[in-house]
């Protein structure tokens, strides 16, 4: 008896290690890269470099909220990166427009995607990969075709004063990515959308038995996803003032996808972790801005970056068998 209770005391044990690795790790793991980059990289603790660390995880952070809430409905979608070409071109077709018309017919687009994509999923019964796979080359040809023969430069001022603006010293970019991911969080904790959200990752089946619009709910979270990727190829078309076909947006599905699961949401669905998902897309950044000012190669980068992939998905496998 007394051997029986050590052993599942051991078994709780592990649980809760486990439990606190996924849901602290993310944390733990920055605080220790920031520590290391204070001691070992010149210049690093200032406020211009902290301030250019943060406007390079921007981007990805938005892309990585609407695949944070596609992944909490145990979906996928790859179509974000080109979605973020596609803004880039649309940007350059609406020039003659004033800037808040050109972004809000673009954020439409964006969301049409998603409701494509959305559709294929909830109505059609495609799988989300491959739903969403379809996307992800057509997307970027159609970029390609909106701007050929067309100048990709961007001259509307109030265009580019998402990246270049500022208010109270913050950078217009920062400004851009701190929004959605108030409004996403606000939604995920205090609507009853983000509530149906969890549930429908849970267990689809036993939410529609309990009167929960499941196709609905997994249409929007595609809407989302979508218009979360058409802004943010707004912020990556302003930042560089031009638009770019081919690599605007290029493998942003997969640096998101990284964020999401190192962050600590998992791949099985009915849960969605946003802070962890941000500190996960700040941590992966730094984690290459390290490596690259230390004279690490772009292969010996993508090798760590894979290492605290599987360390991550592993963590997230323990959990779920105990």
């Amino acid at each position: 008896m007394t051997e029986a209770l050590a052993v599942r005391r051991s078994d709780i044990d592990r649980a809760a290690v486990s439990r606190w690795t996924r849901d602290k790790g993310v944390y733990v793991a920055l605080l220790l890269l920031l520590v290391y980059n204070a001691f070992f990289t010149p210049r690093f603790v200032n406020l211009h470099n902290l301030n250019v660390q943060l406007i390079l995880d921007t981007r990805i952070i938005v892309v990585a909220l609407g695949m944070a809430l596609v992944i909490g409905t145990e979906g996928i979608d790859l179509s974000v990166g080109a979605v973020m070409a596609l803004a880039g071109g649309l940007l350059v077709q609406f020039s003659g427009l004033p800037a808040i018309v050109a972004i809000v017919l673009v954020l439409v687009v964006g969301a049409l995607v998603g409701l494509l994509n959305g559709t294929l999923v909830a109505i059609v019964g495609v799988q989300p990969i491959v739903a969403t796979l379809a996307f992800l080359f057509a997307g970027r040809s159609l970029a390609q075709l909106l701007l050929q023969g067309r100048n990709p430069s961007i001259h509307n001022s109030a265009i580019l004063a998402v990246s270049s603006g500022s208010f109270l010293g913050v950078n217009g970019l920062i400004l851009a990515a701190l929004v959605p991911i108030l409004l996403v969080a606000f939604t995920i904790r205090r609507t009853n959308f983000g509530h149906r959200l969890l549930a429908v990752g849970d267990n689809a089946r036993a939410s529609f038995l309990s009167g929960v619009p499941v196709k609905g709910t997994l249409i929007l979270v595609y809407v989302i996803s979508g218009a979360l990727a058409a802004w943010a190829g707004v912020m990556d078309t302003a930042s560089i003032t031009s638009a770019n076909a081919l690599s605007s947006g290029l493998n942003y599905e997969l640096f998101a996808i990284t964020a999401v699961v190192v962050g600590g949401t998992p791949l099985t669905g009915g849960r969605v972790r946003i802070v962890g998902t941000v500190a996960a897309a700040v941590l992966m950044q730094l984690l290459r801005s390290t490596l690259i000012f230390h004279s690490a190669t772009d292969a010996e980068s993508q090798m760590v970056t894979a290492a605290v992939i599987v360390g991550a998905v592993y963590v997230q496998r323990v959990r779920a068998k105990s």
